[in-house]
């Protein structure tokens, strides 16, 4: 019952990520080094990055290991994790002190995958429970 499409997204949303953070810090350094970005503005951002990359990690696993156990418990733990990664993600996109273009694109194709992902892991826990 276990779901393949869900499992590849989460193993391409992995990859991707590792990308999205080291481009989004580049660019955050880049922004603090070419426009006025105030100093007490560099730390909220760079925080909430460092913190989304945390939430990250036992978001993929339990997302990997529900999938594969068939287990709802850990998928729907998954699931949780992505909201609160879609929010951290909305503040790049949305509030942070400078918004590039290549900043929107990245978050962007983020939440897509972030909505793929917890639409199979909405029915991959249905098929589990039924």
């Amino acid at each position: 019952l276990s779901s393949l499409p869900l499992q590849i997204l989460l193993y391409v949303n992995g990859i991707y990520y590792v990308f999205y953070f080291l481009a989004t810090l580049a660019m955050i350094i880049y922004k603090s080094q070419v426009f006025s970005y105030p100093d007490d503005f560099l730390a909220p951002d760079l925080a909430v990055l460092f913190l989304m990359a945390i939430l990250e990690v036992p978001r993929l696993y339990l997302g990997f290991k529900g999938n594969l156990t068939e287990a709802e418990a850990p998928l729907g733990l998954s699931l949780g994790l992505t909201v609160g990664s879609v929010v951290l993600c909305v503040y790049l996109l949305l509030w942070q002190t400078h918004v590039l273009w290549a900043d929107v694109l990245l978050n962007a194709l983020l939440l897509v995958a972030y909505a793929l992902e917890s639409g199979l892991k909405v029915t991959a826990i249905a098929a589990f429970v039924s």
